[in-house]
C-alpha cells in the first residue's frame, strides 16, 4: 500500500487546467489513514510538541490526528470571522486578490513549541501567514508537515526558511 495509491487525481478541477489532488479516498481507508498519520508523526518523535496548528479545513482533520497522536494540544487556523472568540488575523495573498486568516488570541502561549500541518503545500501562502500568526502569539516554530508538496510551485521559499516537510513531491 502507497499514500500516493490513495490519493485520487481530479482533472480540471476547480477550474481547466488544474489537477486537483482529492484525499478524500484517502481519508476513507483506514489503513492508508493510519499510515499516513503515523508517517507525519514519525517525522517528528524526537521534537517536543505542544500545539499542532492545523489550517482549515482538511489541515483539522490532519492535524488534530497527528495531535491526538503525539498527546499535544490543536489550534485550528480558520479562516476569517469564523472563530467565536477574541482573534487576530493575518492576510496574504492568493493568485486574484486577498484571504484572511484567524486563530483564537488565546490559542498558544509564548515559548510554546508548535508543529503546523496541512494536506497541501502549493505557493505557501497560507502555511506562511499561519507562521506569521503562531510567531505573533510567542509559539515557537518547530516544523511545518503537509501530506503533499506541488514541488512546480516552489511554496517551500515562501516559508521564511520553516523547516518543512512531505510525504509526497508532486
Amino acid at each position: 500500500m502507497t499514500i500516493k495509491s490513495r490519493i485520487r487525481t481530479v482533472p480540471h478541477y476547480p477550474k481547466k487546467g488544474v489537477m486537483f489532488r482529492d484525499i478524500t479516498t484517502l481519508l476513507k481507508d483506514p489503513v492508508g489513514f493510519r499510515v499516513t498519520i503515523n508517517e507525519l508523526v514519525n517525522h517528528y518523535t524526537a521534537v517536543k510538541i505542544d500545539k499542532v496548528a492545523g489550517i482549515e479545513s482538511r489541515g483539522f482533520i490532519i492535524g488534530g490526528a497527528v495531535a491526538l497522536a503525539m498527546g499535544a494540544g490543536f489550534v485550528p487556523v480558520r479562516k476569517g470571522g469564523r472563530l467565536p472568540a477574541a482573534t487576530i488575523a493575518e492576510a496574504y495573498s492568493l493568485e486574484y486578490g486577498e484571504a484572511v486568516i484567524e486563530v483564537h488570541a488565546d490559542a498558544i502561549a509564548s515559548g510554546q513549541r508548535v508543529l503546523i500541518v496541512d494536506d497541501l503545500l502549493a505557493t505557501g501562502g497560507t502555511a506562511a501567514a499561519t507562521a506569521a500568526l503562531v510567531e505573533r502569539l510567542g509559539g515557537r516554530i518547530v516544523g511545518m508537515s503537509f501530506l503533499i508538496e506541488l514541488s512546480e510551485l516552489q511554496g517551500g521559499a515562501a516559508l521564511s526558511g520553516h523547516p518543512y516537510s512531505a510525504l509526497l513531491r508532486l
